[in-house]
């Protein structure tokens, strides 16, 4: 008989490990990047100021991403359009679904995004802090080349 081992367990604190500036509008954190849950997904919390854009349309080919909205009025392109989802709302993004999401509303929108499996998307959010912190623009080759590297394609509607 096998018996369970209490050391399976990862604990990632919000002291340990808190919100970052993503931009002047907006707030993250890896909850759970997929380095500790062994790729199986990564997970992440986001927060978005007040009538702030977020993500633009774009689809990913290798991982689905799930939304899960916690507080305010979360406005995602799904579907063709953009639509508003509230707390307790869900939206699950196949691979190669388009999709994006902003915040239309007077007050701050938090949710999780869950990756699957779980790439190490923390990359995508660290490398645009260092261009942010250098003050860098991206050439358009960059840019599309940067979004290559990282899996995401962007979509003009």
């Amino acid at each position: 008989m096998s018996h369970p081992d209490p050391s399976l367990v990862d604990v990632r604190t919000f002291a340990d490990h808190p919100l970052v500036d993503n931009g002047p509008t907006s707030t993250l954190r890896m909850v759970a990047p997929g380095g500790i849950t062994r790729g199986r997904y990564g997970l992440l919390e986001y927060r978005v100021a007040p009538r702030s854009a977020g993500a633009a349309p774009h689809y990913h080919s290798t991982f689905s991403e799930s939304f899960y909205v916690l507080t305010g009025t979360l406005t995602i392109y799904a579907d063709g359009s953009w639509q508003p989802y509230r707390p307790g709302d869900y939206a699950l993004v196949h691979e190669s679904g388009v999709h994006g999401f902003r915040n239309d509303g007077d007050e701050e929108v938090s949710f999780l995004i869950l990756f699957a499996p779980g790439i190490a998307r923390e990359n995508f959010f660290a490398e645009m802090a260092e261009l942010r912190s250098r003050g860098r623009e991206l050439t358009p080759e960059e840019r599309t080349a940067f979004y290559a590297r990282h899996d995401q394609v962007m979509v003009d509607l």
